[in-house]
C-alpha cells in the first residue's frame, strides 16, 4: 500500500490533556475518512469488518479483536485474527461474505485497494464504510485517532499514539544531523518493472524520517523506470522484496544489466530488509518499521542489536 492519497480531513481526536468524560464514547458520530467521505455511525461497533491487514492492526491495537467479524486472508497479527472468517481472498472482496458477517462498520482502504466500487455499493446497504488510507506518518497516527473515534475507544487511541510517538522521537534524535543519503526502497519487481515508495507516500515519510532521501516512484503506480533510478543514483539499496524471495540478494542486485553503475551497487550498499512486512504496512507496528529503517540506514547511530 504505497501510493500516495492526500488526507482531505483529519478525523476529530482527542488530544492529551483532554479529561476522561470527553473521551468517552458519544453515538451517533459523523466522521470523515481519509478519502474526504462523511461517514455517520449510529452506535458503538459491536461487528467490524476489516477489508486491510494495517485496519485489522489497528482495531487489535485498541482492545477491540473480539469485535472482528471479518479479514483479508493476508492477515497474520495477531494470532488471534487467523480464526476470524475470511471476507477477501486474494485480494477479492467477496461482498456477499462481508454482508452475511452482518457488521456495523466497515473499515475499507484507499487508493482503490479496496475497489471504489466496493465501497459504494456497501454504503448503498446502509453499511458505514470508513476508508484509511495515510500518506505519511503522521497521517498514521490521524487514522488510528479515527478508528478509535470510530469504534468508541478513544482513549485507547490516545495511549498507542503516545506510545509511537515516543519511539518515533528517539528516532528522530539517533538520526538528527547525520547526512541522509538517497535511498532506493525495493518493494518488488515484476516482468521488468520496479515498485518502490510512491511520491508523497507513507513508504517515502517513513524513510526521511529514518534519515534517508527516499527515491519515489509514481505517485499512483508507485513504479520507477530503470532510466529514472540511474538519474537518481541511490547511495543505498533496501531490498524489502527479499525478505519473502531468497534469491534477491545483494549480489544478484549487481548481476542486474543497467544497475551497477549506481553507486550503492558499486559501493556494496545494499541491505536485505527483512522487516518489510511491518515497514509497509501503516498500522501501529509501523514504528518497528520505521527504527529498522533508520538501523539499515544509520547503523552507526545506534547500538547492535
Amino acid at each position: 500500500m504505497l501510493a500516495a492519497l492526500v488526507l482531505s480531513a483529519c478525523a476529530p481526536s482527542a488530544s492529551p490533556d483532554q479529561s476522561p468524560a470527553s473521551l468517552a464514547p458519544a453515538f451517533p458520530l459523523t466522521l470523515t475518512d481519509t478519502a474526504g467521505r462523511t461517514v455517520t455511525i449510529p452506535a458503538e461497533p459491536r461487528r467490524i469488518v476489516s477489508l486491510a491487514p494495517s485496519n485489522t492492526e489497528i482495531v487489535c491495537a485498541l482492545d477491540a479483536c473480539d469485535r472482528l467479524v471479518g479479514v483479508t486472508d493476508f492477515d497474520d497479527y495477531p494470532s488471534q485474527v487467523t480464526d476470524i472468517p475470511r471476507v477477501v481472498i486474494a485480494a477479492q472482496v467477496d461482498l456477499e461474505k462481508v454482508v452475511a458477517a452482518e457488521p456495523d462498520l466497515v473499515l475499507a482502504a484507499g487508493n482503490e485497494l479496496t475497489p471504489s466500487s466496493v465501497i459504494d455499493g456497501l454504503a448503498e446497504l446502509g453499511l458505514p464504510v470508513l476508508v484509511l488510507y495515510p500518506s505519511t506518518l503522521e497521517e498514521v497516527y490521524e487514522e488510528i485517532h479515527l478508528v478509535g473515534a470510530a469504534i468508541g475507544a478513544r482513549a485507547a487511541a490516545e495511549t498507542v499514539v503516545a506510545a509511537m510517538l515516543e519511539r518515533a522521537d528517539a528516532v528522530a534524535r539517533a538520526v538528527a544531523g547525520a547526512p541522509a543519503p538517497r535511498v532506493f526502497y525495493e518493494v518488488g519487481v515484476f516482468a521488468g518493472t520496479i515498485y518502490t515508495a510512491g511520491e508523497d507516500s507513507f513508504l517515502a515519510s517513513l524513510v526521511a524520517a529514518a534519515g534517508g532521501e527516499p527515491i519515489t516512484g509514481d505517485p499512483l503506480s508507485t513504479s520507477i523506470s530503470l532510466e529514472q533510478l540511474i538519474a537518481a543514483d541511490p547511495e543505498l539499496i533496501l531490498l524489502g522484496d527479499a525478505a519473502y524471495d531468497p534469491s534477491i540478494t545483494p549480489a544478484s542486485v549487481a548481476l542486474r544489466p543497467g544497475w551497477h553503475v549506481m553507486s550503492a551497487v558499486h559501493d556494496g550498499s545494499i541491505r536485505i530488509m527483512l522487516d518489510d512486512l511491518v515497514i509497509t504496512r501503516p498500522g501501529p507496528r509501523i514504528i518497528d518499521g520505521l527504527e529498522a529503517l533508520a538501523r539499515a540506514i544509520h547503523p552507526d547511530r545506534f547500538d547492535p542489536i
